[in-house]
């Protein structure tokens, strides 16, 4: 502004340098200072209104995004008033003289419009019924006055009052659905405590009898039908979905009432297996009568144990059927299915129902910050328009605003409650405070002395990393000779191993940053724990402080080296680091993330074990990971391997190849990753029924396949293309080309990891998803079902 206008700031009497400058029409840099006031109105006006518009979007709940009041539009809507109200003014002040300026406001001040205008103000909100029950009202701006610019000022209320009507469907939508949903949750707990204390006195009926209290006690009884009945859910959902087509306008967003979960024990898939219908559900269900009522009880088979124990009811239940048939005694038969309910299956049932109410209590919040950010929308967009055109219509639209029924109703306020109640006296044992850890988890407070370390180790890496390079570049160690292959065969690999680890650390570390910028909810999408769940600060302390250990490690063996050492005095340095790892990794203190590393090891334990556990999304990305981690898994088993067998005593470095079970072994861990994935392509399908983790199975085993037989491998793989030739480029070892191969592939997964969970992070908030459905255990089924 300086370079076209110039002001004497400096002087204490600014009244007679206004003057003087504003008469003072010879000046090339001539200006108005009242202009000048307007300018820096307005630039705090756009400072306020970005910087409401960063706490809206840094607030809102992500995958409810679209549903809530799209304040950026409004914003627009609001600088096109803006723009041509200054056009216009511009325009009449030089066309209008002050008298006729008093002239006609006088005139209007006394039309025989005016006492209308008085009592209705400048606007009109009209509320319309809907024709269908799931809309709910809809509100509709009349203009009484005549706004400078009627065209955009009408396309500002249009869109002003869709807002108001998207959220309060919304908001009507969502209430419901909860409302149900807790119902259900209700209708649990009294189930499941007529159930425990039937079990209680059936416990204290037995006595102290030592030969029964070996004995499994359990609860029965007769049950009526084995075939999990869905039938209520899917009239549920066809009359929302029919709910939701009545409804549907143009340029308006349709919301599903009850949208369906990625869990996969949610989906009413089937998989195959005996009976009549050859058909079991994946939520293993039974129906028992209990006390008058006829109960269905699903177990989701999420563990080996559930999984055999499905597998085995189904072989026993075929044979029972065929006996009934043969003899044609279904009375015995029916006498033998007892449903048998004991102790862990009823803890089993508390915690589902348990998560239940945690997740409804995590949606009765999310709903409540809705409200409250939406109704703060209102007001703050309101309050611009009433700045920029100078007229009062805050305090009459946001009184519509106020008595809506996202505002007005207080369902969810005093829901919210109950269910704190119910939650403290069924799980919490009458104590508050320990209710509300699980209701409403506090989030571990970012400490500076964690970037401090960061800093710290990473000064330490870039030192010794320096270090190590020089001293292996003037060694010689790299280059091709058979002098070096001691080094490049025993030593290297575990360098190879933990680069290849932490570089594919680090870029989940950066995967975590750029998430949270782009507001991706990778917490819920993982399932994580929010007092427990890593940071991206976290990550980074943890490769930083990791590969600042290995590098000082191996320039430390390196050293001894080059001081005389032979390699059979300091052979062992390695391996210690290694044992080092593997120790921190399964430590069981209270140490270096424990609540981490015990996740990863579950993890891993269900990668393994696949197909026999249920597949969540945290289990299929790391065996998505593993599947760019073959090189380091090949210098895991070869490292090993010449540790376990005491090869690092006698420099043998040869001797895992010379092995057959090694060799055998080194196929195998070639393609394991790819089996893996491909058995939990398999359980999805099983889970879910969907043919497109099919395609994906005969992905992963044409993989295995490639890796069984290496002459395809360049058909499949260009990576794979070392591995097979061994080349070196200007005489330097084909060990570290293939690092840096390696290296290549886990950055590409890295990318792939941040699109992958963005593609999840969509369809979470297409379906309006941020809390979990949690499936029941007990179902309350009528007699013809």
């Amino acid at each position: 502004m300086s370079s076209w206008c110039s002001i004497d700031y400096s002087s204490p009497r600014r009244s007679n340098n206004i003057n003087n400058t504003t008469h003072n029409n010879n000046n090339p840099y001539y200006c108005s200072f009242d202009f000048i006031e307007e300018e820096q109105r307005r630039r705090r006006r756009e400072e306020k209104m970005v910087k409401f518009s960063k706490q809206f979007e840094g607030q809102l709940i992500p995958e409810w995004k679209e549903a809530f009041v799209d304040y950026w539009q409004l914003k627009k809507e609001l600088k096109r008033i803006n723009l041509l109200n200054n056009t216009t003014t511009t325009t009449n002040t030089n066309n209008n003289s002050p008298k006729n300026k008093s002239f006609f406001s006088s005139l209007r001040n006394y039309s025989l419009f005016a006492h209308q205008h008085r009592e209705h103000g400048p606007i009109q909100v009209h509320k319309k019924l809907a024709s269908s029950t799931c809309k709910g009202d809809m509100y509709e701006t009349e203009l009484l006055e005549q706004f400078t610019d009627s065209d955009a000022t009408k396309e500002f209320f249009a869109c002003l009052d869709q807002q108001l009507n998207k959220v309060n469907k919304f908001y009507r939508t969502k209430e419901k659905e909860f409302l149900e949903r807790g119902d259900s949750l209700k209708k649990q707990m009294d189930i499941l405590v007529e159930l425990k204390s039937a079990f209680m006195e059936k416990q204290k009926g037995r006595g102290n009898s030592s030969q029964e209290s070996k004995e499994d006690q359990s609860i029965s009884c007769t049950f009526s039908s084995e075939e999990d009945s869905v039938r209520s859910r899917e009239q549920h959902e066809e009359m929302q979905d029919n709910c939701n087509n009545e409804d549907m306008e143009k340029n308006e967003l349709s919301f599903p009432d009850s949208p369906q979960s990625n869990d996969a024990s949610e989906k009413p898939s089937r998989i195959r297996g005996g009976g009549d219908d050859g058909k079991l559900r994946t939520s293993f269900g039974r129906i028992g009568s209990f006390q008058g009522k006829n109960v269905r009880i699903n177990i989701p088979l999420t563990t080996p144990s559930r999984t055999f124990s499905a597998i085995s009811y189904l072989v026993k239940e075929d044979l029972l059927n065929q006996s009934s048939r043969k003899c044609g005694q279904e009375g015995g038969a029916n006498n033998n299915n007892k449903l048998h309910l004991n102790k862990s299956k009823l803890h089993h049932a508390e915690k589902m129902i348990k998560r239940g109410f945690i997740e409804l209590h995590k949606g009765l919040g999310y709903l409540k910050v809705y409200r409250n950010l939406n109704i703060l929308a209102f007001m703050k967009i309101l309050k611009k328009f009433d700045k920029v055109t100078g007229k009062q219509i805050l305090p009459i639209y946001l009184k519509v605003v106020e008595s809506s029924y996202f505002n007005s109703s207080d369902k969810v306020v005093k829901f919210m409650d109950e269910v704190e109640e119910l939650f403290v006296k069924n799980f919490a044992k009458d104590d508050r405070r320990k209710a509300m850890k699980y209701l409403r988890p506090s989030q571990r407070k970012e400490s500076h002395a964690v970037t401090f370390f960061i800093g710290l180790f990473t000064g330490c890496f870039v030192a010794l990393f320096a270090g190590y390079v020089m001293m292996a570049h003037v060694s010689g160690l790299y280059k091709v000779g058979k002098q070096n292959s001691v080094y490049m065969e025993t030593a290297y690999p575990v360098l190879s191993m933990f680069s290849l680890m932490f570089l594919h650390f680090f870029l989940y570390g950066c995967n975590i940053f750029a998430w949270r910028k782009t507001r991706i909810n990778y917490g819920f999408i993982f399932e994580l724990a929010p007092t427990k769940e890593l940071k991206y600060r976290d990550v980074f302390l943890i490769c930083s402080m990791a590969m600042a250990s290995v590098v000082g490690v191996m320039f430390l063996h390196l050293t001894l080296l080059s001081k005389g050492y032979s390699y059979a005095q300091v052979q062992a340095i390695p391996g210690l680091l290694f044992l080092a790892f593997l120790l921190i990794l399964v430590c069981p203190f209270n140490i270096i993330y424990r609540s981490s590393r015990y996740r990863f090891l579950c993890v891993i334990r269900n990668i393994i074990l696949s197909p026999l556990y249920k597949v969540v999304m945290l289990d299929f990305f790391m065996a998505d990971q593993l599947c760019s981690q073959v090189p380091m898994l090949r210098n895991l088993e070869y490292v090993a391997c010449y540790y376990i067998t005491g090869s690092y005593k006698t420099q043998d470095y040869g001797y895992c190849m010379r092995t057959t079970h090694y060799r055998d072994l080194a196929y195998a861990v070639s393609f394991l990753p790819y089996y893996w994935r491909a058995m939990q392509c398999a359980r999805r399908w099983f889970d879910e029924g969907d043919t497109g983790h099919l395609l994906n199975l005969g992905k992963y085993v044409s993989a295995m396949l490639a890796a069984g037989a290496k002459g395809l491998n360049f058909t499949l793989r260009l990576a794979w293309l070392q591995t097979v030739l061994h080349s070196s480029f200007e005489h330097v070892d084909y060990r570290v080309t293939s690092l840096f191969l390696a290296a290549l592939e886990v950055i590409r997964r890295g990318m792939w990891n941040f699109y992958r969970l963005e593609n999840e992070h969509l369809n979470n908030a297409g379906k309006f998803r941020a809390v979990k459905i949690v499936p029941l255990p007990f179902h309350e089924v009528d007699e013809e079902d």
